[in-house]
């Protein structure tokens, strides 16, 4: 049996050594002559996997290590008996680690604090339950936007209208759709990103398109009091640089890129073969990950709260430096911007994540035990 991977998936040895060759590519370079052999293909978000890609194929098995399906072709998978997994959830603690270390940075550069905003969340998901979790954790305001989650459960959410309002933060976690009256594609468009409020900070981790970034390039441009944060772009890896320029921060693509959250991915798609195969399990994550560089932390119980939140946070992850890192790269041709952002996410260094810290507090303190437990560390 073969097997084509994308080079940066992590531990594909390790889960799929047992099943047969495998042969890694970069994810953007795999064409129909690299799957015309293939029995199973395995891929991230960069690579398309449609019927022009797999037509004539050998491909019976397609799994993709990330949360997002957008690139996969579903109603041909169907129509040409290829069964298919992601990964949900994989990576949803990266994310919210990035939205987090996000709003720290947000709240030093404009001198407010973070318990005082009302956040608006787009998306009830995986990654945008798991932010909302820890909000609501924190005692903070929150505001949820997901009609389909709506329409199916009822409950307390709200019309992006009202969360555009409403809300001083607002995080983009759903999913991209193009078609229907959901669709996502340029979900804020001009019009609703010129009705956002003053000073409002606007975070996207979620795919690219679901902001229009022509729009808010021409927004941000005629509103100082707006404040982004990108870590997806509508044509990457092609990056529309000068927007880059008006972020706050802006990165390639990295917020879920934890190593756990990678190689978290890499297992759940290991265990969607083995139920498709009708083969027992060999391999466990748990025996595969390293242990963390910092894994514990000790904080007085007479900490400042808000410190004691930066601190817990950062000790884990700063986007600061994948900021610079990304801006440093938007030099050079368009050919090389482009490489350079496939290089800054196949040379990721290595970073972990928050629910895997254990954190002591010494003396008595519910504030800091509060914060502890809505940020998902471990209360030693």
């Amino acid at each position: 049996m073969l097997i084509v991977a994308d080079e940066n998936i992590p531990l594909i040895e390790e889960f799929f050594a047992g099943f047969g060759e495998i042969r890694r590519f970069p994810g953007r370079s795999i064409d129909r002559a690299t799957v015309a052999e293939a029995d199973v293909l395995l891929v991230r978000s960069v690579t398309n996997v449609d019927q022009a890609l797999l037509e004539g194929s050998k491909v019976r098995f397609v799994g993709t290590c990330t949360i997002g399906t957008d690139h996969l072709d579903l109603e041909y998978f169907a129509q040409a008996g290829i069964h298919w997994s992601s990964a949900p959830g994989c990576n949803a603690r990266g994310v919210v680690d990035y939205v987090l270390a996000s709003l720290l940075t947000l709240a030093e550069i404009e001198g407010v604090a973070l318990p005082g905003r009302t956040y608006g969340v787009v998306g009830a998901g995986e990654v945008g339950g798991r932010l909302i979790q820890v909000l609501r954790g924190l005692g903070w305001n929150v505001l949820v936007c997901d009609p389909v989650r709506q329409a199916a459960e009822g409950g307390d959410y709200v019309s992006l209208e009202q969360l555009i309002e409403q809300c001083d933060v607002i995080s983009l976690h759903t999913p991209l759709t193009r078609s229907g009256e959901l669709s996502t594609w340029h979900l804020l468009d001009k019009a609703r990103l010129q009705q956002l409020r003053p000073g409002t900070w606007l975070i996207n981790a979620a795919r690219g398109p679901v902001v229009d970034n022509h729009a808010l390039r021409e927004v941000l441009l005629e509103r100082e009091d707006l404040q982004a944060v990108l870590d997806v772009w509508e044509e990457e890896p092609r990056v529309d640089q000068a927007l880059a320029d008006l972020c706050v921060l802006a990165t390639p693509h990295i917020a879920g890129y934890s190593l756990d959250g990678k190689q978290r991915g890499t297992a759940q798609i290991y265990q969607a073969y083995c139920r498709f195969s009708g083969q027992a399990e060999q391999v466990s994550l748990d025996t595969l990950l390293p242990q963390p560089w910092v894994s514990h932390l000790w904080l007085n119980a007479n900490a400042d709260p808000a410190w004691a939140l930066a601190t817990v946070c950062r000790a884990v992850y700063d986007p600061r430096r994948d900021d610079a890192d990304f801006r440093r790269s938007l030099g050079g041709t368009p050919a090389e911007q482009r490489s350079a952002f496939d290089g800054l996410r196949k040379h990721y260094p290595e970073r972990r994540e928050i629910d895997g810290l254990s954190v002591h507090i010494q003396g008595d303190s519910p504030a800091l035990q509060q914060i502890v437990t809505a940020l998902g560390a471990t209360l030693a």
